[in-house]
């Protein structure tokens, strides 16, 4: 993004082609994430018995892969609407698989017994989580690159590409949330935080 204040418009493409690499494959990541929890809780035998290192490499490798495959053709295209179409396909294929793992997700939780409660908190927690950062962050620029009328409203092209910038700091609180803990300890503080506020209210109440 440092490149974006750079004259030279051959590099600043080169930048901008890894820029958009990353990004791809952040989503890819979380289509992952999804599919991971959603095999867990839906197929935990399955899941339990072909859940191995190497597998788990091969899967690091062919979400780099796509993206690279999927951006490659695009220094061979003059036509930046064809580069646009491209890119909003690939952005909005992963919003229907988010839902369907999310709801076979919840929908294999409330049947589980032998799941603990806080487990499942954590679960539904980072899915929500994983659909909302897709939601706020890539579903506008997705939009923004299908629809013609889009790219010519001069704040939606704004906001689209600026929200799109926050995207490491989601990989960040995705990576929060996937340690075992982290939402019950947030989860606590909130609820620590709202006793300590009432308790507040109530001395501040008592003494007037």
């Amino acid at each position: 993004m440092i490149t974006e204040v750079v004259t030279y418009k051959e590099f600043f493409e080169i930048f901008a082609y890894m820029h958009l690499i990353g990004l791809m494959a952040s989503v890819c990541f979380m289509v992952c994430i999804a599919l991971e929890r959603y095999l867990v809780i839906a197929w935990p035998l399955w899941y339990r018995n072909r859940r191995t290192i190497k597998s788990s490499v091969a899967v690091c490798v062919v979400v780099w892969a796509i993206p690279i495959a999927y951006i490659l053709p695009g220094f061979f295209w003059d036509d930046s609407q064809t580069a646009n179409t491209f890119f909003g396909v690939f952005l909005l294929l992963p919003y229907p698989l988010l839902i369907f793992f999310m709801a076979g997700t919840f929908k294999a939780l409330s049947a589980a017994i032998s799941v603990p409660p806080d487990e499942k908190r954590r679960i539904v927690g980072l899915l929500v989580l994983v659909l909302l950062i897709y939601t706020l962050l890539f579903l506008p620029n997705a939009i923004w690159s299908l629809i013609k009328n889009a790219q010519r409203d001069y704040y939606f092209t704004s906001v689209s590409f600026y929200i799109l910038k926050f995207s490491p700091l989601a990989d960040l609180l995705l990576y929060v949330f996937l340690r075992k803990g982290a939402v019950d300890k947030l989860l606590v503080s909130l609820c620590c935080w709202t006793k300590d506020s009432d308790g507040i209210s109530r001395t501040t109440l008592s003494a007037v």
